[in-house]
């Protein structure tokens, strides 16, 4: 064998052990990033007073209201956050008459399924209104699969959320809400791109509120000091829901 052939092999040799290298390195650190998240704080959750209990069907949760409805709410969970700590909030929006779907998302992120909710309304024929949203990265999802099902559904509803597609033209009622007290939400983003919404979309601050209270799962990184309790956003981010919908 001459030099230059032993010399070539060792330099393959090489190249294929630091790729295999560097793509070990990306899925451990992918698994370490993928792995951690915020838990559903299951205490609070169980104490939160509701007369509606979720039925689990395949991947999500319905909350069916108490009375017969014509109006549901299909939910997108924050990015890195149990899908379960959304719970009191579906639980608080059926309360107000709401058929509410709330949706695990793979590795807590709606990024990876941002078209969960296609066909769900077979499964609902009764219901007449259609309405989509989410928190955080799970609002943005939401309005990414809405871009593509505008005909199918009334509304968006956007929680410490943004929209980068352009509903500007569109039909889409789009409500927006957010808490005074948020320092996760980006506002520059967030102004931005409230010329992707149409000029008369609705906009609630919750005073006292902060990015994690629409759910329950503790507080967030880098979120701001509410003054308000986690019960109460819920309460009035499903009454501003409500008031939406037309409840």
């Amino acid at each position: 064998m001459s030099f230059f052939k032993t010399k070539r092999r060792k330099r393959v040799f090489v190249t294929l052990a630091v790729t295999f290298s560097l793509l070990l390195a990306l899925l451990i650190a992918s698994a370490i990033y993928l792995s951690d998240y915020y838990e559903a704080d299951e205490d609070k959750i169980a104490a939160f007073s509701s007369s509606i209990d979720g039925q689990y069907d395949d991947g999500k949760i319905i909350f069916e209201p108490l009375s017969e409805t014509d109006t549901a709410f299909v939910f997108y969970p924050g990015g890195k956050v149990h899908y379960r700590a959304y719970i009191p909030l579906m639980q608080a929006c059926a309360e107000e008459g709401i058929l509410c779907i709330l949706y695990d998302m793979p590795f807590n992120l709606a990024v990876f399924d941002s078209d969960a909710a296609d066909g769900i309304q077979n499964q609902f024929p009764k219901i007449k209104n259609w309405y989509i949203g989410g928190h955080s990265l799970g609002g943005s999802m939401a309005a990414s699969f809405l871009a593509d099902t505008k005909d199918s559904y009334s509304g968006l509803v956007l929680l410490g959320s943004y929209s980068t597609e352009d509903f500007s033209d569109s039909q889409i009622k789009v409500l927006s809400v957010y808490g005074s007290c948020d320092k996760v939400l980006d506002m520059a983003d967030y102004n931005e791109n409230k010329a992707n919404l149409p000029s008369d979309f609705e906009e609630v601050v919750i005073d006292g509120g902060c990015h994690a209270f629409f759910g329950m799962y503790g507080r967030q990184d880098g979120d701001g000091e509410p003054s308000v309790t986690n019960e109460e956003q819920i309460y009035m981010t499903a009454d501003a829901i409500a008031s939406f919908v037309g409840k």
